[in-house]
């Protein structure tokens, strides 16, 4: 296959999607999401896997990875939900923390042009030692970067599944092609045509 097939457009698109995981891996473990951070880890594995298969021509890896690319989807949809409290969601719920801590999205507290007042200790006592008083000056609002995160990882994961599709199906039909040929080849090299009955019957003669 050539690079411009879609093998190679997928292989692209996997390594594209491991660096926008692994990106959105970091500003999570940075704010204690643990529920997205356990979604990313599983991500990272699959679209690995993914990638092997694409290089290895390994069509039912590749269909671990276009099944999984559907539940991101889904997943990635709960989180837009999520942030645009729809359906009776609160983004300042400790939901995506599994209630083990009050963290929320880093990006609440270190978005674009975002300016943090803190309040000493002495006045204040919160469980990480500290308490904001306010964040001001933020250009856009942190709801809406995760929301950017997440439709851009549902496109990625939209042309990955199209194009997991496509390759599989180019797999498939290759192999079917090859092992159609082989047999025939297989045939014609191994088969070893039997004598004529009739040499068997021909009388031996010894010289004396």
């Amino acid at each position: 296959m050539s690079c411009c097939t879609g093998r190679c457009t997928l292989t692209f698109l996997c390594i594209l999607q491991l660096l926008a995981a692994l990106e959105r891996q970091i500003f999570d473990f940075l704010g204690y999401q643990w529920a997205p951070i356990l979604a990313n880890f599983l991500h990272i594995i699959v679209v690995i896997l993914g990638l092997f298969g694409t290089i290895q021509y390994r069509p039912r890896y590749i269909m671990v990875y276009a099944v999984w690319t559907a539940l991101w989807v889904t997943w990635n949809v709960f989180l837009i939900c999520f942030y645009l409290e729809v359906g009776g969601l609160s983004k300042e719920s400790d939901l995506l923390t599994f209630n083990i801590s009050v963290h929320h999205s880093w990006w609440s507290e270190h978005g674009p042009g975002c300016v943090r007042r803190e309040m000493p200790t002495a006045y204040v006592k919160s469980l990480d030692g500290h308490s904001y008083i306010s964040v001001m000056g933020c250009i856009i609002d942190y709801q809406y970067i995760e929301v950017i995160h997440s439709s851009s990882q549902i496109l990625l994961a939209l042309i990955g599944f199209v194009y997991g599709c496509y390759v599989i199906s180019v797999f498939t039909e290759e192999e079917d092609s090859f092992d159609f040929i082989g047999g025939f080849d297989s045939f014609s090299v191994y088969h070893v045509p039997q004598k004529p009955s009739h040499v068997l019957l021909k009388p031996v003669y010894l010289s004396t």
